[in-house]
């Protein structure tokens, strides 16, 4: 599958496509079971060519597991969701039973993860503030075994449909897909910016933007430890917008005869 935006705004590495599927990808990249990674090493990896897919098993963080619709994954945290709220926000050394646990995982983490678990990655202000970010979130259980992430010319698209599809873009491609986004919508706010993970971004909130009789666009990398994640491999100034499949296809249509032929878009992509 050929994307004429990709080619309009000289995207550097290939759209990605996320999708549901019972069957396991050959080759896919993954990682292994019950060890951490981030997921969107995998979405990097599809960006330049290379299939990877998760599972309920396999899907490297509880943020990830969460991120890419395997239920709320949270209540698996060390410690449980309470640990979670303090690991985001004021850090597990202010209470008793988050210091007994960090002493109990510390001989399994590495040691700037322990860290963060003592204290904090202060992302929230306090545990009540995660807890309503925790219950905000889309959080999505879906019906397929895995999540594929591949690069969008390997979609055949007479049997495959995905759930989102994801550009990692410069900060000039982005106000260009943002433009293009509401060039031909019913509102002036056709792209959202949640705070939510990166594969938050890529993942359950395209899911439920899906629902919509009108599907918005959904920009990321606003998560601060997924652009420490990603920044070797796709560089400091990246973000990702990522759209339902439906969205997609719409833009794509927009793309002859609109801005992106005009001597201002143009002079920018230079």
């Amino acid at each position: 599958m050929i994307s004429a935006i990709a080619d309009a705004i000289s995207l550097a590495t290939q759209p990605v496509a996320l999708l549901w599927s019972d069957d396991l990808p050959e080759g896919a990249a993954r990682f292994q079971k019950g060890k951490w990674g981030c997921v969107m090493w995998l979405a990097a990896g599809a960006a330049k060519g290379r299939t990877a897919a998760c599972d309920r098993e396999t899907f490297g963080c509880f943020g990830g597991g969460v991120g890419v619709g395997f239920g709320d994954q949270y209540v698996n945290f060390p410690g449980g969701e309470e640990c979670f709220h303090r690991f985001l926000s004021i850090g597990n050394a202010t209470w008793e039973k988050g210091r007994a646990v960090a002493e109990q995982i510390k001989p399994h983490m590495r040691a700037e993860a322990h860290d963060e678990f003592v204290e904090g990655e202060r992302y929230l202000k306090t545990p009540e503030r995660v807890r309503q970010f925790t219950e905000e979130l889309p959080v999505t259980e879906i019906p397929s075994r895995y999540v594929v992430l591949k690069p969008l010319s390997e979609v055949d698209s007479e049997t495959e449909t995905p759930q989102s599809v994801t550009f990692f873009v410069s900060p000039h491609q982005l106000s260009a897909l943002t433009v293009l986004a509401n060039y031909d919508a019913p509102s002036n706010e056709s792209v959202i910016v949640p705070f939510a993970a990166g594969c938050q971004s890529i993942g359950i909130y395209p899911y439920r933007e899906a629902l919509r009789d009108h599907p918005r666009a959904v920009m990321g990398m606003v998560d601060l430890s997924a652009r420490l994640n990603l920044r070797q491999s796709l560089g400091d100034n990246i973000f990702s917008f990522s759209m339902t499949y439906r969205l997609f296809e719409h833009m794509e249509q927009n793309v002859e005869g609109s801005f992106l032929g005009r001597p201002t878009w143009l002079a920018l992509k230079e």
